[in-house]
């Protein structure tokens, strides 16, 4: 795959203005108290899996509208106290599979909680939460124009809701220290990851890799592939909405999320990720407002750093947190 976006050099000053709704914060503020006026309900039933160095639960927490959204939490079987704790969100038509799958956390001394993400699970990891009251059970994508034609429908807002509940229901567990919590995730994952950076104020750390979800409209004009096509599509179709859609992304845009976030942030980008392209992914991170840094492989498209991302993210909280 050649280089097809800007130079490095243009990416690290790459700043463009965002198209950010006036009513932004009013409408998350309204999102996230409706939400809050039911019950978190978060359940953390043991699970045995065969696994003898670590605990694990089967997770399940009122999300957007009081609807189940499921996870898995786990954590060393060594323990003394309440553990500083990593809430990670999944990739694009991903679902929570099984723990086996989430295991580097818990390795490293930290309590995990792996979100579902409702109706999907069902591309590649299987998962197990419907996106009710509407659908019936996780499905294949395409989600990304689900209800785009107004930001009260649009199918991200339950999304990005649940992640911060998700937050909330690591809190609420007495094996997690609730002031030390850090949320990852790698593309779809990554911009949930700006989104929750963006909506909980007091996390200690935000770690997005490849991420998605930002910077829709360059998005959409340099890249063919998938999800991002999937808007194109819908545009090309809907000739007559093409604004009223961005108007809605606007709401859900990880630059405007990034502007709000204040943790400590370890980004990673791929220069030849044709799937979140560099500009998209520097679009965010230019507009960050935390202390941060971005790790920068040269060489690799959507998979991006891989496991020597995962080790740069065991070390930052090591050293936030040891």
């Amino acid at each position: 795959m050649p280089f097809f976006d800007m130079p490095l050099e243009e990416l690290q000053t790459y700043k463009p203005e965002r198209a950010e709704p006036a009513d932004f914060d009013a409408f998350w503020r309204q999102t996230l108290d409706e939400a809050r006026r039911r019950p978190l309900d978060a359940r953390f039933e043991p699970v045995d899996f065969g696994m003898k160095l670590v605990e694990t639960f089967d997770v399940t927490f009122a999300g957007y509208g009081g609807q189940p959204v499921k996870g898995w939490f786990i954590v060393p079987r060594a323990r003394t106290g309440p553990l500083p704790c990593v809430v990670e969100y999944i990739g694009y038509g991903g679902g929570r599979s099984y723990p086996i799958e989430w295991l580097i956390w818990p390795n490293a001394g930290f309590a995990h909680l792996v979100m579902d993400t409702r109706g999907q699970g069902s591309a590649w990891r299987h998962g197990d939460t419907p996106d009710l009251p509407d659908g019936a059970n996780p499905s294949v994508p395409g989600f990304m124009t689900q209800g785009v034609l107004d930001p009260k429908t649009y199918y991200y807002r339950r999304v990005f809701t649940d992640a911060v509940r998700a937050v909330e229901a690591a809190r609420a567990n007495p094996m997690v220290d609730a002031q030390r919590i850090a949320v990852t995730g790698g593309s779809q994952g990554g911009g949930i990851t700006l989104a929750a950076g963006g909506l909980v104020s007091d996390l200690a750390a935000v770690m997005p890799d490849v991420p998605f979800l930002c910077h829709y409209k360059r998005a959409t004009e340099i890249t063919d592939r998938h999800p991002y096509a999937e808007i194109a599509t819908f545009c090309k179709t809907h000739r007559d909405k093409v604004g009223r859609v961005f108007e809605t992304l606007s709401y859900f845009d990880g630059m405007n999320f990034a502007a709000r976030a204040n943790a400590r942030a370890l980004f990673s980008v791929g220069l030849m990720d044709m799937t979140c392209p560099p500009s998209t992914v520097f679009a965010a991170y230019n507009h960050y407002a935390g202390a941060k840094a971005i790790k920068v492989y040269e060489y690799n498209d959507h998979e991006g750093g891989g496991v020597f991302q995962a080790l740069d993210k065991i070390t930052l909280l090591n050293e936030l947190w040891q």
